[in-house]
């Protein structure tokens, strides 16, 4: 169902406040200040927004989602024709993303049985899909194979031999990667660090699994092994680690041709692609990272006597990261003289634990005022009962009242997909926004909703 927000038509006016703004450079694209001197999105009064469907709010611009989308198609494509991009869902899995997802060209890539019925329900189609995952069980893979996906991408032994009997069952033979672990630190957050040694993802080229993996897998009937992949982690601010990582793998690849007939059709860098959470630490362009991996993967394909593969990568976090924005409302305000004053929201880390599991950083705007002086120094605690659900520590703010919204940008990856129900708190709705409409996309949860499973049971 669409719906408009009704506001006066002024409102969509003003872009020529908007630089005035600090986090423009992190807010979405659409991001303005309306005639009432507020934040808007999509030409949606965020305050409105909220009193339509509570606090708190999650609020997707369908502009910035698709220009980012576009973005990626065309520095990848610009820089080596021959790549898919595909949506990793992982960090926000819904039907009206993924509708947008497919309309602008891109594949996608699940990891669990819940992530493909999304893509299911969504009609994605399942020839542009990739099975992730390092621990799929058979009545997903029985579902993906059934549902006609693309490409498994496979992580473990037990994985070859379980996908090799289910595709056999089934009377199919099944493209399928290997991922493969390189040993690269990407110099990220320990917690998101997946292509070094010490991780469950992936067979250890270092530790020889990663051969052991091409034997058994190439020399399985009902498996075709196309290619391979790897994952460095993210979100990645650096270039060098793709570039190094990509080099060591293709070695690999070479040896493993020469060894045992592997055929590089599909290569694939992963994805960590980061984006800006706070405005002082923004990440390179797209295009810088296309450069990078394209060269890369030219230059090892020209040193080790490879044919230039398809390439395919996968965002998520750089896909809708920035096109998503948490809104709270303030309630109580706690000063503890020289030492710290907690403005206290009615969210926190059952919507967004990424700061108290990661240490996470996000900026703070003031919906009511956002070019108003940030005169005093707070941090936004969450109203769970944990001292550590802080979502922003020691941001500038005006002096802010109860009753204020805080919003917070670039909380359109995985904030949602790790929210939970702790303290038995509902969830959220989830709005997305578009030339001065609003379409809501996720109703927020009830307490009947928490309590049906048990309910059921009677």
């Amino acid at each position: 169902m669409q719906k408009r927000i009704q506001t006066d038509e002024n409102i969509k006016s003003y872009r020529q406040q908007m630089p005035n703004i600090p986090e423009s450079e992190i807010l979405p694209i659409t991001a303005e200040i309306n005639y009432e001197g507020r934040l808007s999105l999509g030409g949606c009064d965020i305050r409105s927004l909220v009193e339509e469907y509570g606090s708190p709010l999650y609020i997707y611009d369908e502009d910035t989602l698709r220009d980012i989308c576009r973005d990626f198609v065309g520095s990848f494509t610009a820089e080596y024709p021959d790549t898919h991009i595909e949506y990793s869902s992982k960090a926000f899995a819904n039907p009206t993303v993924l509708k947008i997802v497919e309309e602008e060209g891109l594949d996608m890539d699940v990891v669990t049985g819940g992530e493909l019925a999304v893509a299911i329900a969504s009609d994605f189609p399942g020839e542009r899909m990739n099975f992730h995952g390092n621990n799929k069980g058979r009545e997903e893979l029985v579902e993906a194979l059934e549902y006609g996906i693309g490409l498994i991408t496979l992580d473990s032994f037990a994985e070859i031999d379980l996908l090799n009997k289910v595709a056999g069952d089934l009377g199919k033979k099944q493209q399928v990667m290997l991922r493969l672990s390189p040993s690269i630190d990407p110099h990220t957050h320990m917690l998101t660090s997946t292509g070094i040694l010490d991780s469950k993802f992936g067979f250890s080229i270092e530790t020889g699994d990663a051969e052991v993996a091409v034997k058994k897998a190439i020399e399985k009937e009902n498996l075709d092994v196309v290619g391979v992949h790897f994952h460095l982690g993210s979100p990645i601010f650096e270039l060098e680690p793709y570039s190094e990582a990509i080099d060591y793998v293709l070695k690999f690849v070479s040896e493993m041709r020469d060894k045992y007939g592997l055929e590089l059709k599909r290569f694939s860098p992963g994805g960590g692609f980061a984006i800006g959470y706070v405005t002082d630490t923004l990440p390179p362009s797209m295009s810088d990272y296309a450069k990078e991996i394209a060269d890369a993967i030219r230059k090892g394909c020209d040193t080790y006597g490879l044919d230039e593969p398809t390439v395919s990568v996968e965002p998520g976090r750089a896909i809708v990261g920035r096109a998503g924005v948490a809104v709270y409302t303030v309630g109580g305000i706690k000063t503890i003289p020289d030492v710290r004053t907690y403005v206290s929201v009615d969210g926190g880390m059952g919507d967004n634990i990424r700061p108290a599991l990661y240490e996470s950083e996000y900026a703070v705007v003031p919906v009511d005022r956002p070019v108003a002086d940030r005169n005093q120094t707070v941090t936004v605690a969450g109203k769970f009962c944990e001292s550590g659900d802080v979502l922003a520590r020691d941001v500038d703010l005006p002096n802010v009242e109860t009753g204020e919204l805080l919003a917070l940008p670039a909380s359109g990856a995985y904030c949602l997909m790790m929210a939970s129900n702790y303290n038995m708190q509902t969830r959220p709705a989830v709005v997305m926004v578009k030339d001065g409409k609003v379409r809501l996309i996720r109703r927020r949860e009830t307490y009947r909703d928490l309590l049906v499973s048990s309910l059921d049971l009677d």
